[in-house]
């Protein structure tokens, strides 16, 4: 095929000049990009080659080579891993195939100090190499193919790329970057053996370039031949934790996760007796953009003896925790362990329940002795992990420990009360943990079902997360005390209530009796009864359910997802003290009766943050009311 040139998608333009004018100041992760890429293109041919052994055509020796030309100015960086068809470099780099796209270039500002974290988070990668090249060729030959059938990608990064067969004796990616004006610094030797060893040292590949000059012992220059390994090129995840710096971790992480930030925290052991494996787990300090995409990937890598298996192994780390990235390297599975081998493999299992367990001990540590930290992580997220109270029937009670919400004590948006703290302030007499569950957290906080509970004093936990109805139903105690919805069943407060307070609601009970038929007449199939309420101060009414009935919260959300529910009949509960109950009353017999009964129900249905069956008739009601006050 000829040489042709394509344009590329919108967002890798977008994201290009981006990157160049946000990435500026720190333009040296330029390198520590490129070599993380080749060193996951020979990763994933040493997995290739497991079972396909001539892939490697009878070159075993992995390694990733860099040089430099001053006279040039160009930056080559070399590995001879898997390499790349030509579908698959128009795949890799003339798109960005990555769920989440369309929200991280919403959030971007153009304000380049802000536009640079965001860019982190989303990941640099090959792009990186613009920041400092006005120009890049990309040579690649897929393993296995034809010499002649390499293929040739180039572009200064504007609009376009141009792609060409030729031919490529070695399998692999070279990368030459010609380099922009006063980019010169990146032409010596030392300058980038220091960069490598700042970022990439880690890498257990060995990281080539050309051997320094020594000297005589009468000190003349002595020049050098071949190539020497500027890294320490073995495992980092294999060494001793005592010879391993904080930077060296981070730096790692930057690697394995392709992450901008620095880590939270990490977890670094190796476990021996039935099972040997090492592990070294991260949690991230920022959300990636698809955390909630459903068929997204996890980011746990699996080396088996230090032989990378595969990427983003989803059986090695359960579903509410999809956040954590790392790697797990067993010494037990084998090397030709497939996706379906390890969902029915026993060994996976200890694996992985091991690994749960040093996730949680982690973030156990972070919300005891770093709040500030561990403020962070619940912030990006705390959605996620509320998803474990329903996977991890074994860790439900350290989960249950590790929650936060937003509550009534405080009124705060923040979810900044465990559940520790709230049974820690339980009132004389109080046995329940309450909660209230709503769309929105302003709903959760001003529903009229807390009134009672605010008079009272009592506290009560403000849930407004999607997640947060499958929580309750999973988690249904905390130490022994049950966790009752505010917003279900016949309320009973009486440990709180005086002699006096007895007596008025019983009396209120008995006056109502003859309103209260004519109401369950009047509404008929839309309730399932209508009775006195004891939890409201100042609104007329309100709706609940029975214990064991779906919240009208969760029946909108499961519909509004597309579900067939089949509709719960709520209870009215009415406020016998409350002026529009009292002029329902004084309705009885009247024509207006039914206007009055059906917006008394109508205003509680809008409370629930529900919506009308039919608006046009509340507002008709309304008015007729209005119109004869």
């Amino acid at each position: 095929m000829s040489k042709e040139t394509l344009g590329f998608q919108a967002e890798v333009k977008q994201l290009l000049q981006l990157m160049i004018h946000s990435l500026y100041s720190n333009k040296e992760i330029f390198l520590r990009e490129l070599i993380s890429n080749a060193s996951d293109a020979c990763d994933k041919l040493r997995f290739e080659a497991i079972n396909h052994g001539d892939l490697y055509e009878g070159d075993g020796d992995l390694n990733i080579r860099l040089s430099f030309d001053k006279d040039a100015r160009t930056v080559t960086i070399a590995d001879n891993g898997i390499g790349m068809t030509r579908d698959e470099v128009i795949a890799n780099i003339g798109t960005i195939a990555r769920s989440g796209t369309k929200e991280f270039f919403s959030k971007l500002s153009g304000d380049a100090a802000k536009d640079s974290h965001l860019i982190g988070q989303f990941g640099v990668g090959f792009y990186s190499a613009f920041i400092v090249a006005d120009k890049v060729t990309l040579t690649t030959r897929r393993a296995g193919v034809a010499a002649d059938q390499a293929v040739r990608w180039e572009s200064g990064g504007e609009g376009d790329f141009t792609l060409e067969d030729v031919t490529k004796a070695g399998r692999g990616t070279e990368i030459v970057l010609h380099l922009k004006e006063g980019e010169d610094e990146f032409l010596d030797d030392w300058r980038l053996r220091s960069i490598i060893r700042k970022y990439s040292d880690h890498i257990s590949l060995p990281i080539l370039m050309a051997k320094q000059p020594g000297y005589d012992k009468d000190g003349n220059i002595e020049p050098a031949e071949g190539e020497e390994a500027v890294n320490q090129a073995n495992a980092l995840w294999t060494r001793n934790k005592s010879e391993i710096t904080d930077e060296q971790y981070q730096e790692f992480y930057k690697h394995v996760s392709h992450d901008f930030d620095e880590p939270l925290a990490w977890s670094h052991a190796r476990i021996e007796g039935r099972q040997e494996y090492t592990e070294l787990l991260y949690i991230p300090k920022r959300a990636p953009f698809d955390l909630y995409e459903r068929d997204r990937r996890h980011g746990v890598k699996l080396y088996v003896k230090r032989v990378f298996i595969m990427e983003d192994a989803e059986k090695l780390m359960p579903q509410y925790l999809r956040f954590v990235r790392g790697v797990i390297d067993s010494a037990d599975l084998p090397l030709n362990v497939s996706r379906e081998i390890l969902q029915a493999s026993r060994e996976v299992e200890t694996i992985k329940s091991g690994c749960v367990k040093k996730v949680l001990g982690v973030l156990e540590d972070l919300a005891e002795n770093k709040p500030e930290d561990y403020k962070t992580f619940w912030t990006e997220f705390g959605k996620v992990l509320k998803e474990g109270a329903g996977e991890d029937f074994a860790n439900k009670e350290r989960i249950a420990k590790l929650l936060r919400f937003a509550s009534t004590h405080d009124d705060s948006t923040e979810q900044n009360v465990s559940l520790a703290d709230y049974v820690g302030r339980l009132k004389a007499g109080q046995d329940k943990i309450y909660y209230i569950t709503a769309d929105t957290f302003a709903g959760a906080q001003h529903s009229p079902h807390l009134e009672i509970f605010r008079k009272k004093g009592i506290e009560v936990l403000l849930l407004s997360d999607r997640v947060d109805e499958w929580l309750t139903s999973s988690l249904t105690e905390f130490e022994g005390k049950p966790l009752q919805s505010v917003a279900k069943g016949e309320l009973d407060l009486t440990a709180f209530e005086d002699e006096a307070e007895k007596q008025q609601q019983q009396a209120a009970v008995e006056e109502f009796k003859d309103v209260i038929e004519q109401l369950k007449s009047t509404l008929g199939d839309k309730v399932k009864d209508v009775r006195v309420t004891h939890r409201l101060t100042d609104s007329p009414a309100c709706l609940v359910v029975e214990n064991f009935d779906m919240s009208a919260n969760l029946e909108r959300l499961l519909k509004s997802a597309g579900q067939d529910v089949k509709a719960t009949r709520p209870i009215l509960e009415v406020n016998p003290e409350h002026v529009l109950v009292k002029k329902l009353k004084a309705q009885m017999g009247g024509e207006r009766f039914e206007d009055w009964t059906h917006l008394l129900y109508d205003q509680a249905v809008l409370a629930e943050g529900a919506q009308l069956e039919d608006p046009a008739g509340f507002v008709k009601r309304l008015n007729g009311l209005m119109a004869g006050l």
